[in-house]
């Protein structure tokens, strides 16, 4: 593992088109924002990404559009959100394939098919051993989150599983994650309204919606909180918290792609069904973001 995985790693928005494939041009532009604004790595086909709506080949065109605009030494990370085994397998092995240096693989989400501990330690066992890349999970599913216990047992006894991004619990699961793994593994947040919070915590890095609508502000923060400057980290937390409140829950990626609309950028459509935002949230919005 020769790249440095730490620090602000933001998940880009996946601009589609009108027939609902992907605009290669958007996408690529959007990259080329945050890479300018000093990230430390692009991640492609998590939640903001409406990963779960990509197939394998589009996974790979975002990846080979991410590994085109990083840095020498950053990281591409790429969302693997599949329901069994065989399919994340199968997503892991394309990113593989495509360059993705990090893939990132949530629990198998549909409610009649959530397995037991020992199923979960199965499941990212096996992608581990048959991918043979650095795996983080990433904790999101609130029907099927991964326990202390198991992410403990999964960096001691796995090859590949290196870390976890905490999205479901808030700051406090991220503690308890931080608690049970000791200095094993690295713990990244994603709770955005919370970033120093979890910073100060133990989290290495983030890889969280709000990096890809603020990068820049993202970036100072976790450079002020690694240079010891945690009151100015502390007040760019606050600045953002009020804008993130507007964006978060379900369904966020289309209030993302309109809150990035009113900041003057070319977000794309999301995937259908995702297509409706009600008048009232577009205000609030505007409001937040001054629109």
């Amino acid at each position: 593992m020769g790249k440095r995985f730490e620090g602000i790693i933001p998940p880009i928005v996946t601009p589609f088109k009108e027939d609902g494939g992907i605009d290669e041009r958007l996408a690529a532009k959007e990259m080329e924002i945050c890479i300018n604004a000093g990230v430390h790595g692009l991640s492609v086909g998590g939640s903001t990404g409406e990963g779960p709506t990509l197939n394998d080949k589009e996974l790979q065109l975002l990846i080979q559009l991410a590994k085109n605009h990083v840095n020498e030494g950053q990281p591409v990370v790429c969302g693997v959100m599949r329901t069994c085994t065989r399919d994340a397998v199968k997503a892991g092995l394309a990113a593989k394939e495509a360059g993705a240096d990090i893939i990132m693989v949530t629990p198998p989400a549909y409610n009649v098919l959530v397995p037991n501990e020992e199923g979960m330690f199965d499941f990212y066992n096996t992608i581990s051993k048959e991918v043979r890349l650095p795996v983080i999970i990433y904790n999101v599913i609130p029907q099927n989150t991964i326990s202390p216990g198991l992410y403990k047992r999964l960096l001691e006894e796995t090859e590949y599983v290196m870390g976890v991004k905490q999205s479901v619990g808030g700051v406090q699961a991220l503690y308890a994650m931080k608690m049970a793994s000791g200095n094993q593994g690295k713990i990244y947040a994603a709770t955005d309204d919370m970033l120093f919070t979890c910073y100060d915590l133990g989290a290495r890095g983030a890889i969280s919606a709000i990096l890809s609508v603020f990068p820049e502000q993202c970036v100072k923060m976790w450079d002020s909180f690694e240079a010891g400057n945690k009151e100015l980290a502390f007040e760019i937390q606050n600045q953002l918290y009020p804008k993130w409140q507007c964006l978060g829950g379900n369904q966020f990626p289309i209030r993302l792609k309109y809150a990035l609309k009113v900041l003057g950028r070319e977000p794309g459509l999301c995937r259908s069904p995702i297509t409706y935002l009600p008048e009232n949230e577009k205000e609030k919005i505007r409001m937040a973001f001054g629109g």
